[in-house]
Formats: C-alpha cells, structure tokens, sequence
C-alpha cells in the first residue's frame, strides 16, 4: 500500500460505522461497558524480513482499516457527548512511510474511517486505563492471547492504583467474540457483493486451471496459472494454501500443491480460491488431467455430484445445519453400496451404511463450514441454550438467510484389497459457497462448471491451442 489509494473502492464509512453501533447496543442490552479490539500482529519471518500482514478479521469488520498496529476501543458507556468509538494507530511517520508506504495517521484515520475519536497507538497504555475507570465490564477476545491478557492485567492494575482515589477497576470482564460471531454470521449486502465478486474470480482461475492443464504438468504449474489469475483480477491473496493433488495425492485431505506430476489417466483435485477485501471464496473441482474422465472415474464423480446436489438441494433457511450434510451421506452411502467399495453382503442400504459408519474411511469430513472473512468463519455450528442430546451434544442450529456456508462433498479411495481395483487412488471432492436464502440456497462459485461432460468439453478449449 503506497500511496493514499490503497483503498481501490470507496471506504463503506456506513457499514462499519452501522456494525459497531450495533455491537455497543448488545453491549448496553448487558449494563454497558468497554470494548477493546486489536489487528493482529506483525510477525517475522526471518531476520528482517515479515510475513505479509494481514489484518484480524474481527477488526477488519468494525473499521475497514488494514494498517497494521491498532486498536480499537468501543465505549457502551459514554455520555454527555463523550466518544463512543475511539480508534489508536500509528502517527504519520515521513521517513518509515519512504520505506513501508502511506498511514493515515490518527486525525485523518478517524475522518476516513467514521470514528468518534483516534489517537497514537504509542499512548494505548497511557490511555486505557482512563477509559476503562469507573466502567461496569470490560470486553475483550478473553484468552485468546497471552500478550493481550498480560496487556489487560496492566490496564486494570493501573485503575486498581487508583481506589483511593474513588476510581473503580470493572467489575468483570467478558469475553466479546461471541457477540460480534453472531453478526458475522448473517452477511450483509456489502460483505455479499464482494465474497459474490471473490467467487467469480476464484472460478476464472479454475477455469484456467482445467484449460492449461496437461499429463506431465506439475502440481506446482498448475498452482502458479491460479495463483496469477487471482491477482491478475485484483484479489489480494489466496484465501487458504492451495490443495493441487494429483492422482493418489487427492486423498490427501488438505495436501498442499507439491513437484508431483500429474500422468495420463490421473484426476487432479483443486482445492483454492482468493482472498477479495477481506473475504474469502471457497471452490473445489476435480477433473481428469487428459479431459477424459475414464468410467470408473466417471461413475465415482456422478455420485460425488449427485450428492452434491442434494445437499445444494437441502440448503435453505429454516432447516438444521445439518441437513446439507445428512442429504450428501445418504447419496454418498447408497454409491459405496452401488459400487462395490462397501460390501453389500454386510450393509443392505444406505441407512445402514450410516448408521454403522461405514463410509467413514471414503467420506472423513462434514459436507460444509460457514464462510466469510475467515475461510472456516465465525460463528457456532449448534445451538448453545439447547438441550444436549444421549450423546451430550446441543442441536444444530437452524439456517438462515444471509449464512453463507460451503457444499463440499467427497469421496477418498485409497489402495485396499476389499475395494475393486478400478476405483483405487481415487480423490474427488466437489465444492460450492451457498448464500442461504428464503426459499433456497444461491451458489456463489458457478462459473466453473461442474458436470463431467461439461468440464471436458471447457478441456477441449485449451488456451493457446
């Protein structure tokens, strides 16, 4: 970022100004108190050199302001016209700005970014403590970090230094994530333009991906044509590492893009997409590294489909979180029966597939995870004031529209003497972000195509052929 346009849209002064006055009205709903939220630290990563930054995304969805180095401070409590939201940031440096690029600076930060008030990060410990005296309760990520638990002990002890005086420490302190998860669990227009712009841009580089892919082509070849697509569009980063697997490697769950060379007759399994102002895309494909799915390949990716349907088919508001998931098993388990890979003499249907587990070692994870700034994003999968069930837990939480989740289901063959040989080393997982709607779901990441016949025929239009 090095100049006053590091902000290539227009800052939505209204929508952060809008979450963080709805973060203090729950704050006044349980007796008022102070707030305090930090980015996330730079970290180094060998001797001089940095990791590059990237903001927190609690943070982040209360401000829009990516500098590193800041704090903000929300006052439930304030009065008589005294600043509910305070900003500290770094001052206005010439010489570090000829290095690192532009800072706003407190004055002008507080202006772009539609804060009450900001000061110089340098005068955080100077001022914490005068603004948390005499304050009922104190939020923050409460053991989430030891530095920012140590920092809060010395804020509180420098009001406790003062109960001669009259000043009172707050009586108690709680933890604010939780609070601000539940926002971020129901996305907003803003937060759904861009993760809908993300999408698409993730889909063009699996687009790409499928059309310059070649037997022979390594992992990490495959890896550069989606990593140059995202930025060519102008996504900041990948939103997670990369999972480029061929052949065998596909049933590695999270394999990072290796030097492994896809080989005729391979599937490759692409697992990536960016990062867009903040918010993460989430895409999986799989397709043949020669753009022929061979039948077995075929007949274990229709099922992967059709179980993807069913649960794009059950991703409405008003059903359980995991009703997606129960769809997909059903499909999944009854395509294990179908194909041999579970011994039909010893499961005669897909319930009893599921009801003894027994897709477990081809279908080892759960159909889909919230998404939104963070890939896994915030926000509970079960109920936490609901009654726990024989087996202790709490029900599921009931979908609603503005969740955004992924539909990803999967399945992972391995080499074993009890499964027909034709589907060995076989890894496919299919994957789509869905926005929860009334009536239904609305798939984020469709512009890369799903079915198999389509997919060849986007192989066939190979770039620079």
């Amino acid at each position: 970022m090095n100049s006053q346009t590091e902000h290539a849209n227009p800052i939505a002064v209204d929508v952060y100004r809008g979450r963080r006055e709805r973060l203090l009205a729950a704050l006044r709903a349980q007796g008022g108190g102070v707030a305090i939220l930090s980015t996330a630290p730079e970290v180094m990563r060998n001797r001089d050199t940095d990791f590059p930054f990237r903001h927190d995304s609690y943070f982040y969805y209360l401000t829009g302001f990516t500098e590193p180095e800041a704090t903000l401070v929300l006052d439930a409590s304030a009065q008589n016209g005294e600043p509910a939201s305070i900003l500290f940031c770094r001052e206005k440096n010439a010489e570090r700005e000829t290095w690192e690029g532009f800072r706003y600076g407190p004055e002008a930060a507080r202006d772009a970014f539609g804060l009450d008030a900001a000061f110089p990060i340098a005068t955080l410990d100077e001022q914490l403590p005068r603004l948390i005296a005499d304050k009922p309760a104190l939020f923050y990520a409460l053991g989430t970090s030891a530095e920012l638990d140590a920092q809060v002990r010395g804020w509180l002890a420098a009001v406790r230094a003062q109960s001669r005086s009259g000043v009172r420490a707050p009586a108690k302190a709680q933890h604010v994530l939780p609070i601000i998860d539940e926002m971020r669990l129901l996305k907003d227009a803003h937060e759904i333009g861009i993760m809908r712009r993300a999408g698409s841009i993730s889909a063009q580089a699996h687009r790409r991906a499928m059309q310059t892919c070649r037997p022979g082509m390594r992992e990490y070849e495959i890896e550069a044509e989606l990593l140059y697509t995202f930025r060519r569009h102008g996504a900041q980063a990948p939103a997670y590492g990369s999972i480029v697997a061929a052949g065998a490697n596909a049933c590695v769950l999270h394999y990072p893009a290796g030097n492994a060379a896809a080989r005729d007759g391979d599937l490759i399994l692409i697992d990536a997409a960016c990062e867009l102002e903040g918010y993460a895309s989430d895409i999986t494909r799989t397709f043949p590294a020669n753009g022929r799915f061979t039948p077995a390949q075929r007949e274990l990716y229709d099922i992967v489909l059709a179980a993807q349907a069913a649960a794009i088919e059950a991703t409405r508001a008003g059903v359980s979180f995991d009703a997606p998931h129960q769809a997909a098993l059903k499909v999944l388990s009854q395509g294990l029966l179908d194909t041999g890979i579970v011994d039909k003499t010893k499961f005669g249907s897909a319930d009893d597939v599921i009801a003894e587990r027994a897709y477990l070692p081809f279908y080892m994870h759960r159909t889909g995870h919230w998404i939104g700034m963070d890939v896994h994003d915030a926000g509970e999968y079960r109920d936490a004031d609901g009654p726990r069930d024989e087996q202790g837990a709490r029900p599921w939480r009931t979908l609603a529209a503005g969740n955004v989740l992924t539909v990803e289901p999967g399945l992972y063959v391995h080499a074993a003497e009890n499964v027909p040989e034709r589907y060995w080393n076989t890894g496919i997982r299919i994957e789509d972000d869905a926005l929860v709607t009334a009536g239904g779901c609305e798939l984020l990441t469709r512009e890369v195509p799903v079915a198999a016949d389509e997919i060849e025929a986007l192989m066939r239009e190979s770039i620079g052929n």
